[in-house]
């Protein structure tokens, strides 16, 4: 015979399980809150105990024997937790509301921003509660962030013009990404390295000697995977980001026109080729001027001034330096430019691609409201 209390009842109404169905599909639901759904949802089907519940979700008896008693007394109300007992509060919501005007309207006497302790002698409070009341309502004021707008009078139609080539390139179109990374330092450090041991990072020396730099030239594939480096077989050709490039000793027109050259080698016959790219000097001059005349089937699209951020090398740059130059140690420019090119290997033989998200539109209306938030912004 079943012993102890009988199991609720637990009957859902069409309100109920639509409501239970939608926050067990919401995102950022809590995983308390998601398990608590399951156990009813499961309670409510015709025939289901308490054991065959906690055997089917993987938890215990008891566990499901106390959200269906919950919830058959008090319905959805009673899956949220109970008030816990504790000290009452002892600041109240005018005290709290006090720093938290005085950090977002006023600027402390002497200094650009507040520090708790400022705060705590301004507030009358403790520096322990202010740093409480900050981190209830994210403000930081020890942080600060830089942005740019783009002055640029065809802002508009530039990001329509390469966003629709991101997210529609044209047919039998190649839609490469082209920059150049300058100045990257050969440098090694003064001393060695200290390795990585349980709870002490990496350390290096803050000083170091520098053996030269490079210049990269590097045309990231759109398309992902439709061409690569020249010289790797079609067969090797993964789906993926590929990336074409060659590193110089500066980065005049000459070099430029040279990687041009390259990248003109690996691109299979009878292809449009358009090139994303930034309004630097070197990409404006005659000698490549004459050299797209000769070759109509390249089309330049410029990026706007100050939004080198449309240009999806930059993506690969950033990877690039975080993953291997940044605490790479190098002893010549030769040392460097072995290091870069068998990353550039990498990327092509293990391809992870870059996916465009937003439309031109979104990006506008974006900007449109940061403008609005932003005083003497003149845009």
């Amino acid at each position: 015979m079943p012993r102890g209390p009988k199991a609720a009842t637990v009957d859902l109404t069409g309100g109920e399980q639509a409501e239970l169905e939608r926050l067990l599909r919401r995102r950022g639901v809590g995983q308390a809150l998601a398990q608590r759904i399951r156990i009813v949802l499961a309670c409510a089907e015709p025939g289901a105990t308490n054991l065959g519940v906690a055997r089917a979700l993987g938890i215990s008896r008891p566990t499901v024997a106390t959200w269906r008693r919950r919830f058959a007394a008090h319905r959805l109300e009673g899956l949220t937790d109970a008030p816990r007992s504790g000290a009452p509060r002892r600041i109240g919501d005018e005290a709290v509301e006090r720093p938290v005007a005085l950090t977002l309207e006023e600027a402390p006497r002497n200094a650009t921003h507040w520090s708790t302790r400022a705060m705590a002698r301004r507030a009358g409070m403790s520096q322990s509660a202010v740093s409480r009341i900050w981190r209830a309502f994210g403000l930081r004021p020890h942080r600060a962030e830089t942005f740019k707008l783009s002055s640029d009078p065809a802002f508009i139609d530039k990001v329509r013009d390469i966003v629709g080539l991101y997210l529609a390139p044209p047919e039998r179109a190649l839609v490469l990404c082209v920059d150049e990374k300058p100045q990257i330092q050969a440098a090694q450090g003064t001393a060695p390295a200290f390795p990585l041991r349980p709870g002490q990072p990496e350390r290096r020396t803050h000083d170091y000697r520098r053996h030269g730099t490079l210049d990269l030239f590097a045309a990231l594939d759109v398309k992902a995977g439709a061409v690569g480096c020249a010289d790797i077989p079609p067969g090797d050709r993964a789906q993926g980001p590929m990336v074409i490039g060659a590193c110089e000793r500066r980065h005049r027109s000459v070099e430029f026109r040279a990687f041009l050259d390259r990248v003109e080698r690996g691109v299979p016959p009878g292809l449009e080729v358009h090139l994303v790219l930034d309004n630097l000097k070197t990409h404006k001059t005659r000698l490549i001027h004459d050299w797209l005349i000769k070759r109509p089937h390249f089309h330049l699209h410029f990026t706007p001034t100050g939004a080198s951020w449309l240009n999806l090398v930059e993506c690969w740059f950033a990877l690039l330096s975080r993953r291997r130059l940044e605490r790479g140690a190098f002893t010549s420019t030769g040392d460097l430019e072995a290091a870069i090119l068998a990353y550039i290997a990498e990327t092509n033989t293990n391809p992870k691609p870059f996916v465009w998200a937003k439309t031109a539109d979104d990006i506008l209306a974006s900007v449109a409201r940061f403008c609005q938030r932003t005083s003497n912004s003149d845009h």
